[in-house]
């Protein structure tokens, strides 16, 4: 979906007229489709509960629009952890206040031996190796390390996940309060995104907020925020370059605002503090691409920034739209000082080098109108683009094309 046109907005002037069209059997096949695209017509037509309008938008394969949420129920979400570390007392007790009304899903990382340890009191639900295994199969996917939270998505039955790395304690505000992440990624995600056009004032739709002077009437409906991706204090999110160089350099800067990212621009989607909508995103929140010395610290994949990168093209091609921003959390620099270990052989740079350009000119045909069929020509065009480049984006492909399949027979179910 891009920002509207000259057609789009003088429909959107002829509404109150286009109420009283009675038949469109006169208009081509094709001018009939361009309408329907414009999704405020198409809401009008819909909403007068013709079977023939309703089965000729289901025949076109055109997306209906969905109803924004007035807010999102307890009920709605799942809290999923990746356990990379056995004693989980400490992170646990720190969440209770916020974490304690939700179902919570834990995945213990394969490749971890030793028992998880986590008090008591939670709706919680913990997959090990075994489950995984036990779910999945001979699967050529590795759920290792970080990865490990994807199967949780794959698994949940919930509309929305939240996703927190366990090495984070909540944040407190600039006014010393304690930030309730959970209720502000809820919040990211109810509330509209505006892709289309900056607002200076940042998300209009927070309190104390608005639309600025100039900004188009005719977007101000916003579209579906479908992710969520929130930021840190403490010990930043740094390859293990700037790691390294700023090794004593901690992130104390507390900006309470929160953005979309607008339309065409990219942006690197840390997995370390996200939510989003599985309902809909699900078949693209995939682990894709794997270093090929990735290890257990953040700094040491590429996964997350990889997701985020599809995710914000489906987005994009779509008709939804990103957040960042609040809420933060309170991220542990118990490992910030072994960034060392992994610089000599981190591959990152050369494959963003690779990844950005391959993504900014990236465009998703308009056959592709399902998240599903989004991923499907990406993995195609990912296999043919970047495959002769480095053989890590051929996995990536492959693990693209079998997470669909595993979407359509164990994730797109709903609770």
């Amino acid at each position: 979906m891009r920002p509207p046109s000259l057609l789009s907005l003088t429909l959107d002037s002829a509404l109150l007229r286009i109420a009283h069209i009675a038949d469109l059997s006169h208009l081509p096949d094709h001018l009939v489709i361009d309408l329907f695209r414009v999704e405020k017509v198409l809401k009008l037509f819909l909403a007068t509960g013709c079977e023939e309008i309703i089965l000729a938008v289901q025949l076109l394969n055109i997306k209906q629009p969905l109803k924004m949420s007035s807010g999102i129920q307890d009920s709605e979400v799942d809290i999923v952890i990746a356990a990379l570390q056995p004693n989980l007392n400490t992170f646990f007790e720190a969440w209770r206040p916020f974490f304690s009304r939700f179902h919570i899903i834990v995945v213990k990382d394969p490749d971890m031996a030793e028992d998880l340890k986590i008090p008591t009191g939670f709706d919680l639900k913990v997959y090990t190796k075994a489950d995984i295994d036990g779910v999945l199969g001979a699967s050529s996917i590795n759920f290792s390390g970080h990865s490990c939270r994807y199967f949780g998505y794959l698994v949940s039955r919930k509309k929305y996940v939240i996703s927190i790395d366990d090495n984070c304690l909540p944040a407190k505000d600039a006014a010393g309060s304690t930030v309730d992440a959970v209720a502000q990624h809820m919040t990211n995600l109810k509330t509209p995104a505006t892709p289309f056009f900056f607002n200076t004032l940042y998300d209009p739709y927070r309190k104390g907020a608005d639309f600025v002077r100039g900004y188009p009437f005719s977007l101000r409906e916003g579209v579906e925020c479908m992710l969520s991706c929130g930021l840190w204090l403490h010990n930043a999110d740094y390859d293990p370059m700037t790691h390294v160089v700023k090794r004593n350099q901690r992130n104390t800067t507390y900006v309470d605002a929160v953005m979309t990212v607008p339309l065409g621009a990219m942006m690197p989607v840390s997995g370390i503090n996200v939510a989003f909508n599985r309902e809909v995103l699900g078949p693209v929140m995939f682990p894709g691409l794997r270093l090929r010395n990735e290890g257990k610290h953040r700094w040491d994949t590429l996964e997350d920034i990889w997701n985020g990168l599809c995710a914000k093209v489906v987005c994009d091609s779509l008709g939804y739209g990103m957040k960042t921003g609040l809420p933060y959390v309170m991220r542990s620099d118990a490992e910030a000082g072994k960034a060392l270990e992994s610089l000599k052989e981190w591959e990152g740079v050369k494959v963003m080098d690779d990844v950005l350009p391959f993504f900014q000119s990236l465009k998703l045909s308009r056959t592709a109108v399902t998240v599903e069929d989004c991923v499907k020509e990406l993995a195609s065009i990912v296999r043919e683009k970047l495959g002769p480049k480095n053989a890590v984006f051929t996995k990536a492909a492959d693990a693209m094309v079998e997470w669909n399949n595993l979407w359509k027979s164990h994730g797109a179910h709903h609770a």
